[in-house]
C-alpha cells in the first residue's frame, strides 16, 4: 500500500470506528426499523381505532318501522331504538344524557335523507361508519320495496372483488403490485432520510474539524482530495453498515412473517404459506398473502442508498468546508437539498404509473435515480438497460461531483472569518487548480 493509499485509510478507519462506536450509531442501528415500522403502523392503528372509539351512543327514532331494527342488529351497543318524542330527546341531548338520536323520516327509502341530532363535534368516525351502515341498509330496502328477488338481492351486494395474476415463463402467480409500491415508496423514503442524516453528518464533521483548526494539523499530512475522499468513504461505511444490518433484520421478518401474524391474527402460518390463511378470528381477508421479496431488491436498495450518499455527502463536504459553523451552511446547501426534497413530491406519480415516460426519464436523472428508481424497482420490472444506464449515470455524476467538490474543498478547509456566497464559491471551482 502507497503512502497516499495508508493515509486515507487512517482516515476512513477514524471516520467508521469514531462513529460506529458512538451511542446514537448503535441506539438508531437498533431502533432504526423499529421506528419506521411504528411511523407507518401508529397512524394506521390510530385511525382505525379512533373510528370504533369515537363512536356514540345513538338513539333511533324510525318512522319506517323497518329500517331502524336493521341498524341497532348491525351494533346493539352503539344504537337503540326510541319511542321518546323528538322534543324529549333534543333535551336529553343538550343535557348530555344521551350522544344524539338519529331521525329516520317515512320517506327514507325514497328521498335517502336523514338527519342525526348532536351537540357537535366528536369527529367524524361514526359519522362515515352511520353513512355506510344506512347506505347499504337503505339499498337493500329499495330493492325489496321494488319487488327484486332475495337472491338477486344478494347477489347484488355481494361485490366485486379482483384479483391481478402475473404471466411469467413459468407460469402464472399472483400478483403483489400495490403491496410491492408500497414497498418501494418505503425504501425510497429510506433513502432520502438516510441521505439527508449521513450527508449532514458529513458536513458537520468538517465544520467543527475546521472550527477547532484540527483540520490545518490533518491538511499539514495528508493532500485535501485525500482527507475528503477519506472522510466521505468513512462515513458512507457506517451507513452501509447500519442499512446492511436493517436489510438482514428485514430478511429475517419477512422469513417469519406468517408465524408473526399468526400470533396476531391467530391465522395458520402454514396456511399463509399456501396462500390461503384461515381468517375466521380476524379481519382481514380470506386471500391475504405475504408478497415474496426478491433479494435483488435489497441489493438495489444498498447500491441506490450508496451512490445517492455518495453523490450528495461530496457536495455537502465541499459546502461545509466553506462555512466557519453551521448556521452558515443552512444557505449555501439549498441547492443541495432540493434535489433530495424534489423526489419524494414526485413518488406518487411514479407509484401510479411506473412504467410510463414520466418516470422512466425522472429516475434516470442522476440526482433522482437512488430515490425514483428505487420506488421502481419494487413496483414493476424495470428493463435491464434502464438499471444499467442508471448505474453508468450515478458513477459518472459522483466522478463529477467529487472533481467540484475536491475543488471547493481545497480552497474552502483554509478560509476563516468570511461567510462565502456562491460566486466566491465560483470561483474557487474555477481557479483551483
Amino acid at each position: 500500500m502507497s503512502r497516499r493509499s495508508s493515509k486515507i485509510a487512517t482516515i476512513i478507519n477514524h471516520e467508521y470506528i469514531t462513529k460506529v462506536k458512538s451511542k446514537g450509531f448503535i441506539i438508531g442501528t437498533l431502533l432504526g426499523p423499529l421506528i419506521m415500522v411504528a411511523l407507518i403502523a401508529i397512524p394506521i392503528a390510530t385511525t382505525l381505532l379512533s373510528f370504533e372509539d369515537s363512536a356514540k351512543n345513538i338513539a333511533i327514532l324510525d318512522e319506517t318501522g323497518t329500517i331502524g331494527p336493521k341498524v341497532v342488529k348491525l351494533d346493539p351497543g352503539r344504537y337503540y331504538l326510541t319511542d321518546k318524542p323528538e322534543d324529549l330527546l333534543k333535551k336529553r341531548t343538550l343535557a348530555e344524557e344521551i350522544d344524539g338520536y338519529l331521525l329516520i323520516p317515512s320517506d327514507a327509502v325514497q328521498t335517502g335523507e336523514l338527519e342525526v341530532y348532536t351537540r357537535g363535534g366528536g369527529g367524524i368516525g361514526y359519522l362515515t361508519i352511520l353513512d355506510k351502515q344506512l347506505s347499504k341498509i337503505i339499498r337493500r330496502e329499495r330493492l325489496v320495496q321494488a319487488g327484486a328477488d332475495t337472491n338477486v338481492i344478494n347477489l347484488v351486494n355481494k361485490g366485486v372483488s379482483i384479483s391481478t395474476i402475473k404471466i411469467t415463463e413459468e407460469g402464472t402467480e399472483k400478483d403483489f403490485t400495490a403491496a410491492l409500491a408500497g414497498i418501494g415508496y418505503v425504501l425510497g423514503f429510506v433513502i432520502y432520510i438516510l441521505m439527508f442524516v449521513y450527508g449532514s453528518f458529513v458536513s458537520r464533521s468538517v465544520i467543527e474539524e475546521k472550527a477547532n483548526r484540527i483540520i490545518e494539523i490533518i491538511a499539514s499530512s495528508a493532500k485535501p482530495f485525500d482527507i475528503l475522499l477519506g472522510k466521505v468513504v468513512g462515513i458512507g461505511l457506517v451507513g452501509l453498515t447500519q442499512v446492511v444490518f436493517w436489510v438482514i433484520l428485514s430478511a429475517v421478518l419477512l422469513a417469519s412473517a406468517g408465524y408473526i401474524v399468526d400470533l396476531f391474527v391467530n391465522i395458520d402460518p402454514e396456511a399463509i404459506k399456501a396462500g390461503m390463511p384461515q381468517a375466521s378470528d380476524s379481519n382481514l381477508p380470506a386471500n391475504f398473502e405475504i408478497p415474496s421479496i426478491s433479494p435483488w431488491l435489497g441489493v438495489g436498495f444498498i447500491f441506490y442508498f450508496i451512490s445517492g450518499y455518495f453523490i450528495y455527502s461530496t457536495l455537502f463536504a465541499a459546502l461545509g468546508s466553506a462555512v466557519d459553523q453551521e448556521s452558515d451552511a443552512a444557505q449555501l446547501q439549498i441547492p443541495v437539498t432540493l434535489p433530495i426534497i424534489i423526489p419524494i413530491l414526485l413518488i406518487g406519480n411514479i407509484i401510479a404509473n411506473p412504467d410510463g415516460t414520466l418516470a422512466i426519464v425522472l429516475s434516470l436523472i442522476p440526482f433522482f435515480t437512488p430515490i425514483l428508481m428505487m420506488v421502481r424497482v419494487a413496483a414493476t420490472d424495470v428493463p435491464v438497460w434502464q438499471i444499467a444506464a442508471s448505474v453508468v449515470l450515478l458513477i459518472s455524476t459522483f466522478l463529477g461531483c467529487l472533481w467540484v467538490a475536491a475543488k471547493i474543498y481545497r480552497v474552502g478547509i483554509l478560509m476563516t472569518g468570511k461567510k462565502p456566497t456562491f460566486k466566491d464559491i465560483y470561483h474557487w471551482i474555477k481557479l483551483a487548480k
